[in-house]
């Protein structure tokens, strides 16, 4: 429905019943006019019918007809009165306009038979004989006492109604002006009550946009002034009230933000109300899209659409574990959501990503199993050939000799694993305890150092080692530890380009200075890639234990690198050599 402003819904009432009131008076008055003339004119004409009567009225009674005929038109130019003169029986006997002869019988003439019953009788209607409209008084002629006849007098109303009409033109006028004053009136009267209201609408549309500050104008009119003060003070308890619920918003959207745990709140008919950011990258859904639709609609998940459903039917918290996804584990716990009257209108989800817990839990089993098969299989070897010697081998020197070499290499394997999960133990509870001390210092002095101390493995292997350095870079760093990252990386290196080289190239950027050590070995296929640095991996197992790895040195260099905020890289293709790469922030 179209809205119209108030000014044009009061101006055309106002308007329409000012000029309906003019209109009724002019109307009225112009009628009461026109009755004033014609009772003037019928009063006029009796006046002459009574003047007439005296002297028509003994020529009439003479019986004279032609006398009465020639008088009759004679007083009617005299009088400017048409003037007629009937019988009893209605017929004309004289006439001033036409010839008695030919006109009809006039006993059905209104004004005729009021005269004959010795009445004065008026009429006003239309001549026949005239086609005019005419105004009629009719009295009796008397003889004796009795009826013998009588005269009738008439003016046309053409006449009468040209005479009034500067009259009336003046009425319609002074109507017309009426008219045009209260309109103006009734537009400024209109105006003067909207312009308050526009300025109650102007502040409500402030209170409307959040603008609680601003106050409805004071206004003369008692009753505007009361909606006034009861809007200021319905302003002011919804500024209140808005304060109040922003606040305790923005805290719980704090609140819920800065979980680590996802909150997902449904209601009795499984439609989601709340969603926090933690639970959005879990379910990989916006709540902006996803809000107000059902639970099976937004999350694609048989397990956990399954978890709400046993959420709701069961009265107290439920837990569970989920597969959300391959590789992905999420506990889900369900509490009812109730509302002040304690009464349920929902269920409240929370979802904890265990998924790196369970994937520590897996890294524990596997790191226990492979440091029990690594101790072991030094120690069974010993075992064996201890058992050996006993049962009369020592007795061979020969074979008591080799016997011994195994023994010991087994036991120099055996320490050098101990060895190693002490430094990664210590390192790990370095990082933890965040005792490593950092200093700045030169790049190129530790990898110099590093060098040094395999060169002469380098000479067994045959293995060239190159080392290229533009310039001189320093980083935060706690030297002997980065030290031994970089020998890790370079002994590997070494152990696997047998006959081949190896360069180490220094590299700086804005932010970030890389260490990055090229061999020219056999490769890694990509699979293993992503898991060479845990501990106790072996992409060949067989041969790195013949080449005496212990299976932790590139996991020493990972938590080695973590604990100077900087990451590791592996580029390496199957024939064409690796790049293992220690990345660290400047500064």
């Amino acid at each position: 429905m179209r809205r119209k402003p108030l000014v044009w819904k009061l101006f055309p009432v106002y308007f329409l019943i000012t000029l309906a009131s003019v209109l009724l008076v002019a109307l009225y008055a112009s009628n009461s006019l026109r009755e004033f003339y014609y009772s003037q004119v019928e009063s006029d004409l009796g006046v002459r019918t009574k003047l007439l009567e005296n002297e028509l009225g003994s020529v009439y009674i003479s019986g004279s007809t032609d006398n009465l005929q020639r008088d009759v038109k004679r007083l009617s130019k005299t009088s400017l009165t048409r003037i007629t003169v009937i019988s009893p029986a209605g017929k004309v006997v004289a006439d001033s306009e036409s010839d008695p002869a030919k006109m009809e019988n006039h006993s059905d003439r209104p004004e005729f038979q009021d005269a004959l019953k010795g009445k004065v009788g008026t009429a006003r209607r239309l001549s026949p004989t005239l086609h005019l409209t005419m105004v009629y008084l009719a009295v009796p002629i008397k003889d004796g006492g009795r009826t013998v006849g009588v005269i009738r007098t008439a003016l046309a109303a053409t006449a009468l109604d040209a005479a009034p009409d500067t009259i009336y033109r003046h009425i319609f006028i002074g109507a017309f002006l009426i008219t045009l004053f209260a309109a103006v009136a009734s537009l400024l009267a209109v105006r003067w009550i909207d312009k308050p209201l526009l300025k109650m609408k102007e502040a409500a549309g402030r209170f409307a946009n959040g603008d609680f500050s601003s106050h409805m104008p004071a206004s003369d009119i008692e009753e505007f002034a009361s909606l006034s003060d009861t809007l200021n003070q319905m302003a002011a308890q919804l500024d209140t009230q808005v304060r109040t619920i922003t606040q305790k918003s923005s805290e719980q959207q704090a609140i819920l933000s800065s979980m680590k745990e996802g909150v997902i709140a449904i209601d009795n008919e499984d439609r989601l109300l709340i969603l926090n950011p933690m639970a959005e990258r879990l379910l990989g859904v916006d709540l902006g899209s996803v809000k107000s639709k059902t639970i099976q609609e937004a999350i694609r998940n048989a397990e956990l659409q399954k978890f709400f459903e046993k959420a709701h039917i069961s009265p107290a918290p439920v837990t569970d574990e989920i597969v959300f996804r391959p590789g992905t584990f999420i506990q889900a716990m369900a509490t009812p959501l109730l509302d002040a009257n304690d009464k349920k209108i929902g269920v409240l989800v929370v979802l904890n990503d265990i998924t790196q817990t369970r994937s520590l839990e897996n890294m524990r089993k596997e790191f226990v199993a492979n440091v029990s098969h690594e101790l072991k299989t030094p120690i069974t070897s010993i075992k064996g050939f201890v058992e050996t010697l006993r049962e009369g081998a020592i007795k061979d020197p020969d074979k008591a000799g080799d016997f011994l070499d195994i023994i010991s290499r087994q036991s120099e394997r055996l320490d050098a694993i101990i060895d190693d999960l002490l430094a990664l133990s210590r390192i790990e509870q370095r990082i933890e305890s965040k005792e490593i001390e950092m200093k700045t210092g030169s790049i190129k002095d530790l990898i110099l150092a590093a060098m040094v101390s395999l060169q002469p493995k380098a000479n067994e292997q045959d293995v060239t080692v190159n080392f290229e350095c533009d310039e001189d870079i320093s980083v935060r760093m706690n030297a002997p530890l980065l030290e031994q990252a970089v020998t890790n990386l370079i002994d590997n290196a070494i152990k696997y380009s047998p006959g081949g080289s190896v360069t180490i190239k220094t590299q700086k950027t804005d932010h970030e200075a890389a260490i990055r050590v090229i061999d020219t070995g056999v490769g890694i296929e990509p699979e293993h890639i992503p898991r060479l640095f845990e501990r106790f991996y072996r992409v060949d197992k067989a041969r790195s234990r013949k080449m005496g790895g212990t299976g932790l040195g590139l996991a020493i260099v990972k938590h080695i690198v973590q604990a100077h905020n900087g990451r590791t890289e592996v580029l390496s293709k199957p024939g064409s050599g690796s790049t293992f790469s220690i990345i660290l922030p400047l500064g």
